[in-house]
């Protein structure tokens, strides 16, 4: 399984909609759609009315479609790029869909019994979808480059944000903590099971509860029968004393 804790998932959520890059976009949309009025709102509704209503549907629907990816993405990560990227659309699209009709039913009065609502609760879902699957495609492009061969298996189970060089694994109830250069992920799952995957990272079990890149360790220190690792980002990792063998072998501490 690769569910993460809600907690998590909404710490990213947060974060993603919290960035500068993505508020500038949401703004910039909202701009371009109370100017131009599609679906009739130019003539139906003044330029007031259009700037709430417009920006509560980008925001809402914007947020709907990310909460979706975030959740259904690292459950669709084993069955190909193909499924990932039309179970992502599809399911945004028909939550978009859904949720527009009933902004359009409480805000504007146009509930979708009305047959004249088909057309457009059709072109919906076709907009919702068309545009889920080219966010996905644009955040695979703007992902770290590198050869498919030498990327851990392991970064098929992240958010296309968060794939970069691993820097640590962490234990956490049953959750294991992936860290990487672009932040952190929580996924449910054996922390023998995600070690398995980071290969050909180049790495070391240095504790039941971690697993270190060696490449992101910038300074060891001994603390007693133990050591610390200071990682390139985020915090220390410990070291247990049965692991002191493997951190000498791999020339982090002194023979």
């Amino acid at each position: 399984m690769t569910d993460r804790p809600p907690s998590s998932a909404l710490r990213e959520l947060r974060a993603h909609l919290g960035r500068p890059m993505t508020l500038s976009g949401l703004a910039g949309a909202v701009a371009l759609l109370v100017l131009a009025g599609p679906f009739g709102t130019l003539e139906s509704l003044t330029l007031t009315a259009r700037a709430g209503y417009w920006g509560i549907v980008v925001i809402s629907t914007y947020a709907t479609g990310t909460a979706i990816d975030i959740w259904l993405r690292p459950r669709l990560a084993a069955r190909g790029r193909a499924i990932r990227l039309a179970g992502v659309a599809m399911a945004t699209a028909c939550a978009v869909t859904g949720l527009v009709s009933v902004l359009n039913g409480v805000l504007l009065g146009l509930w979708p019994q009305d047959d004249g609502m088909m057309p457009i609760i059709a072109s919906i879902f076709l907009v919702a979808a068309i545009a889920s699957l080219l966010l996905q495609l644009q955040g695979q492009a703007t992902a770290p480059a590198g050869p498919v061969e030498t990327q851990p298996i392991l970064m098929d189970r992240l958010p296309l944000d968060k794939r970069g060089p691993l820097i640590a694994l962490s234990v956490e109830d049953h959750y294991v903590r992936i860290r990487t250069t672009r932040g952190e992920t929580m996924l449910l799952m054996r922390l023998a099971d995600a070690i398995r995957e980071t290969a050909p990272t180049p790495g070391l079990q240095v504790h039941r509860s971690h697993w270190i890149a060696i490449d992101a360790v910038r300074a060891v220190r001994r603390e007693g029968d133990r050591a610390i690792l200071t990682m390139t980002t985020g915090r220390d990792i410990p070291a247990s004393r049965s692991h002191m063998t493997a951190l000498r072998d791999a020339g982090l501490l002194p023979r």
